[in-house]
């Protein structure tokens, strides 16, 4: 070993070793001729004695950092009980913490404190009080950790656009998307949109969102600051804060990806986005553009053709409720209506059903605003009211080209809901949805729409309505202690109660959000009988309707989430919140 690598490792000139490897000697933690071929091989691949002591298996990561802290009197910190800061982390580049296995993990004014796993390393120290124009002071922790913890601040920065001036970090370039970029005229907005940073920035959230199962992305601007959620199991989540001044050219580069008009500020837009990840799979991104006080909010609903794929025994039907779908699906005609708040699995449900439905031998049409997932075998068409393709207008052609079923992505008014009853009454089964709280209120929102309460009775034939339930985390999730008395008020029947019901609630762990991991469709199944019928035709209401249905045994969405409850898929407190006790 010459006498720069020895003084390197806090020996001298003189002597066989110092320093640090001359105390993990000292202690037994490693044998000399183990310690002597360690230095070798670090000074071959260009890295300290510490990570390659630890990398081959001739110490202990623990034992060296307590050995360290001992040796040059450097307090020894376990990363395991920091919450690292991004904003502190930024200070250093990614090329400078991945060239010297450093962390910055506090900052106290001008005093910056890093991480490091081999206290010698003075040259990264100096280089890093260089870069930063401040005081550095060093604490030692265990190198395992020090690498897992670099690179897990690496990707948080990345995603959260650390550099945006320069040309460092993951190329996302290449990615292949469908963009309108051959069409821009305004050279402002071209040089917004070609910015690499810039571009880099908006596929890196856009595949992030994809890897972390997000339903939507909202690009939102404000006065002082620009933020990026995700809406994950339903719940939205910041992700990044890009500078406020980026605000214009996010909106240029996310409105040219969709092909909307990048000069038109002042009015909502809507377009796609289609990400190719491979070969055989590719995202669609449904665009919706909004005007706001400080700018544009954008908003990206992700839209995976593969959850159309997924079978219906994934959605959480009960069985006796997939029975009940799958037998009105078999039916030459009718109609089924799947009625829910926004984000609450409508599409999921009816486009499982048209999977069901298609094959060679039939023909399915469907009219939506606009469609969500390509599925190939059915003729998709997007309602476009300004040039009077409406609802109606496409529903009255569908009837002109032999369709064995029809979708309808919402029955919005009058007139469509009378075509879609009579295709349902002419040999053709219908599948729609609605915007109502639950079923019985599905049959009444007809007829307040205009439609002859006879009509409803003998061509409805099925109603779903359904809401969406946050998982509980299959790994952490926690057995709860809760009285019988309160799960009796929360609507358990007694023979649970006394059976000693069991009952989860989130805890938390690294493979899951606050508990929770997916969701589960929680469902009212209610076919329309002769019962309901009458009752509908006699003028009968929606609680009158629900009263009958619950005499046959029809479970309503309340019932239907204390199941969930009951097989630990979910908690209370989530339950709660989707259904109405």
């Amino acid at each position: 070993m010459n006498d720069n690598a020895s003084l390197a490792f806090g020996g001298s000139p003189h002597s066989g070793l110092g320093g640090l490897p001359q105390r993990l000697v000292q202690d037994g933690l490693v044998d000399e001729p183990t310690m002597l071929d360690a230095l070798s091989a670090a000074r071959e691949r260009k890295s300290n004695v510490v990570t390659q002591l630890v990398s081959s298996g001739a110490a202990q990561a623990r034992d060296i950092a307590i050995a360290a802290a001992s040796e040059f009197g450097v307090p020894l910190l376990d990363l395991d009980c920091v919450q690292l800061d991004l904003d502190t982390v930024r200070l250093v580049t990614d090329k400078l913490l991945g060239k010297h296995r450093v962390l910055p993990v506090f900052r106290r004014g001008r005093r910056l404190f890093l991480a490091v796993a081999d206290p010698t390393s003075l040259h990264a120290v100096d280089e890093i009080k260089f870069a930063t124009g401040m005081t550095v002071d060093t604490v030692v922790v265990e190198d395992d950790k020090l690498q897992a913890a670099i690179d897990k601040a690496i990707e948080q920065t990345d995603t959260q656009m650390p550099d945006l001036g320069g040309d460092e970090g993951v190329d996302l370039e290449g990615l292949e998307i469908s963009g309108g970029e051959e069409e821009l005229d305004d050279a402002v907005a071209r040089d917004d949109i070609e910015d690499a940073p810039i571009v880099r920035f908006v596929n890196k959230l856009m595949l992030d969102a994809i890897r972390k199962g997000a339903s939507d992305i909202h690009f939102e601007p404000y006065e002082r600051t620009y933020r990026v959620r995700f809406r994950m199991d339903g719940v939205l989540r910041e992700i990044a804060q890009p500078p406020v001044a980026l605000a214009p050219k996010l909106s240029a580069r996310l409105k040219v990806m969709s092909r909307l008009d990048i000069a038109e500020r002042r009015v909502p837009q809507d377009g796609r986005i289609k990400m190719r990840l491979s070969k055989t799979r590719a995202i669609d991104f449904r665009v919706s553009t909004c005007p706001t006080l400080f700018g544009e909010k954008i908003v990206l609903r992700i839209l995976d053709p593969s959850q159309a794929m997924l079978g219906i025994d994934a959605l959480g039907y009960e069985p006796f409720q997939k029975e009940l779908y799958l037998k009105y699906l078999a039916k030459p005609q009718g109609m089924i209506l799947v009625t829910g708040p926004t984000g609450s699995g409508k599409t999921v449900s009816l486009y499982t059903g048209l999977n069901i439905l298609n094959r060679e031998d039939t023909n399915i049409s469907t009219a939506e605003d606009p469609a969500e997932i390509n599925l190939p075998g059915v003729n998709q068409v997007n309602v476009n009211p300004k040039v009077g393709l409406t609802f109606a207008a496409a529903l009255r052609a569908f009837l002109r080209q032999d369709p064995d079923v029809v979708m309808v992505g919402e029955v919005r008014d009058l007139e469509t809901a009378e075509i879609a009853i009579k295709a349902a009454q002419t040999g053709h089964l219908v599948l729609s949805t609605l915007h109502t709280n639950d079923a019985p209120q599905t049959l009444t929102r007809l007829v307040d729409m205009g439609v002859k309460p006879y009509a409803i009775a003998t061509s409805v034939s099925l109603i779903i309505a359904q809401r969406l339930a946050r998982r509980l985390c299959s790994q952490c999730k926690t057995l709860f202690d809760v009285p019988a008395e309160a799960l009796r008020k929360e609507g358990f029947a007694e023979a649970d109660v006394a059976a000693g019901i069991k009952v989860y609630g989130p805890k938390g762990c690294a493979n899951c959000t606050e508990g929770y991991k997916g969701r589960v469709g929680i469902y009212q199944v209610l076919p329309v009988t002769e019962n309901i019928g009458r009752i509908i035709m006699a003028g009968g209401s929606a609680i009158e309707i629900a009263d009958a249905a619950r005499e046959a045994g029809v479970w309503d969405l309340r019932r239907s989430g204390l199941e969930k409850i009951r097989q630990g898929v979910t908690s209370i407190e989530e339950i709660n919140s989707v259904t109405i006790d």
